[in-house]
């Protein structure tokens, strides 16, 4: 049942990414927009996930993982009635909710009846499996349904999924609740000081890049994003019952794998978003010949994926990371070469390099957080380190999809003068994209030099998209530098005798024991 519930947390992410051309042409939307359907299901998922994880700690993880099922249906319901972008946003707002509740508890459950960290990181390899499979089914099932209905008929999947999950789990699964659960509570103000941070630096980057950086209403976001970053430390430092136990990043473990998730989401997310508007607006592909080439990167990741899992007892995680975040940096700077006319074959391998370096680094990142924190603190440590690569997945779209944007807009009139438009065209197109974004000027009727128009805001678009790779892959090594420097083998486990019996102990490194 945890890889059905991170199965359905996770299907919205590449089947939507691979659905935003079409939705943007049926609604007009524009980039920033665009960056809200995306951000609109991470946000909550990210600024809720650490309360989700209490939640189901003290209350019953059955509990949760049911009410995030029933939110996952009632959010692909909504967007799949959606008939205006605003709607969209509710519909994946609701998604995200689920999503939130499912990560942290699907985890959480595995832990609870696998306590051996060893074992455990067998069944960890399995769930992210499962997520990589969502992420590599979700194209092709957009891809077919585009085909023959709406945009909106995307989202349907879900429905049908997530309701047959809850009623296998009302049946299968037992009620469970983390040691000491009963002297827990929710922590209210490290809830709404988090969720207060999250939200304001995501709609501080995402309306600065569409307005400018200097507008008040950019600056107040911004500001309020910090003070509330700082609010919630300070929170969480003097709560009796934290959302979040500050303490768990003395393990160097935890810390790293969590940097290493935030940063590499933030790229790999990112990436996703303005991939899909190349193949859209530059290729002019459909949503299925766009969705077979994201395969090759999420079907490669999920293959790796479980190989990956059950190396971590021979190769040290460090290595394996390391390793892969530098092949991952690798394949996203060698897409810096692609072009208009870039065929599959010679994209096919520079993504398939990609989903190799990713499937190194998912599987033991996760498995590597839970694994370095004490067993009665591994469900905290694995919201934490969800929660974390979730603000970073939600920061992908809106960092990159601002770069994406100013950066083309900046090289768009260079481009149009160079295809020798009138300059009452090309002051058409620019201002259709000042006004609606990139996919608006793509819509313009320009007559004979619809042509050249549509290749000059194409040539933009690349100007645009090689930033974005540029900056996707050094953030890659940026995270297998923290990798490198941070993760350590963990302790093995030590035993101790209680009541004349042996009793097995982790001792996770930069972590004592209570």
């Amino acid at each position: 049942m945890a890889c059905v519930g991170v199965f359905v947390a996770y299907l919205p992410v590449t089947t939507v990414s691979v659905s935003l051309p079409a939705v943007q042409r049926a609604l007009h939307a524009s980039t920033s927009q665009l960056s809200w359907v995306s951000d609109a299901f991470v946000l909550p998922m990210a600024a809720l996930i650490l309360t989700a994880g209490v939640f189901g700690d003290v209350h019953g993880r059955k509990k949760v993982f049911q009410a995030g099922l029933a939110s996952a249906a009632v959010g692909a319901t909504i967007a799949l009635c959606a008939q205006s972008v605003q709607v969209l946003w509710i519909g994946q707002a609701f998604a995200g909710l689920g999503a939130a509740a499912l990560l942290p508890t699907t985890l959480a459950l595995i832990s609870h009846v696998v306590p051996d960290h060893r074992e455990r990181a067998k069944f960890v390899g399995l769930w992210a499996s499962a997520l990589m499979l969502a992420l590599a089914l979700g194209p092709l099932m957009a891809g077919v349904l585009l085909d023959h209905f709406a945009w909106r008929w995307v989202f349907l999947p879900a429905v049908p999924v997530s309701l047959a999950a809850m009623a296998v789990a009302a049946r299968t699964l037992t009620e469970s609740r983390a040691p000491g659960a009963a002297s827990r509570r929710l922590d209210w103000p490290g809830q709404l000081t988090a969720a207060l941070a999250v939200t304001a630096l995501v709609y501080g980057v995402i309306e600065g890049g569409a307005e400018s950086f200097t507008d008040v209403k950019v600056l107040v976001a911004l500001f309020t994003a910090a003070a509330a970053g700082v609010a919630f430390v300070l929170v969480e430092r003097r709560s009796t019952s934290p959302m979040l136990d500050l303490s768990l990043f003395r393990s160097p473990g935890f810390t790293a794998t969590t940097l290493v998730a935030m940063i590499t989401f933030l790229g790999l997310i990112g990436f996703f978003f303005v991939l899909s508007l190349y193949f859209g607006m530059v290729q002019r592909l459909d949503t299925l010949e766009a969705g077979y080439r994201l395969l090759m990167v999420t079907a490669v990741c999920l293959v790796v994926g479980p190989v990956a899992g059950r190396l971590m007892h021979r190769v040290a995680p460090r290595f394996m990371i390391t390793g892969g975040l530098l092949v991952t940096a690798g394949a996203l700077f060698s897409l810096t070469g692609i072009g208009a006319d870039t065929s599959f074959a010679s994209l096919a391998w520079r993504l398939a390099l990609l989903g190799l370096g990713l499937g190194f680094v998912i599987t033991p990142m996760t498995a590597t957080a839970v694994a370095s924190v004490p067993h009665h603190l591994a469900g905290m440590a694995a919201a934490g380190n969800n929660a974390f690569r979730q603000v970073g997945g939600a920061l992908g779209p809106a960092v990159l999809g601002t770069l994406l944007t100013t950066k083309a807009t900046d090289a768009l009139p260079g481009h149009l003068a160079d295809a020798g438009l009138k300059q009452a065209t090309a002051d058409a197109v620019t201002s259709a994209v000042d006004h609606g974004g990139l996919g608006a000027a793509a819509g313009l009727d320009l007559g004979p030099e619809q042509g050249r128009a549509l290749g000059a805001l194409g040539e933009a678009f690349l100007d645009g998209l090689h930033l974005c790779l540029l900056v996707s892959g050094t953030l890659a090594l940026v995270a297998a530098l923290v990798a490198a420097a941070l993760l350590r083998t963990p302790r093995r486990p030590t035993t101790r005798v209680t009541g004349g019996e042996p009793h097995r102990e982790e001792t996770p490194a930069g972590l004592t024991k209570s």
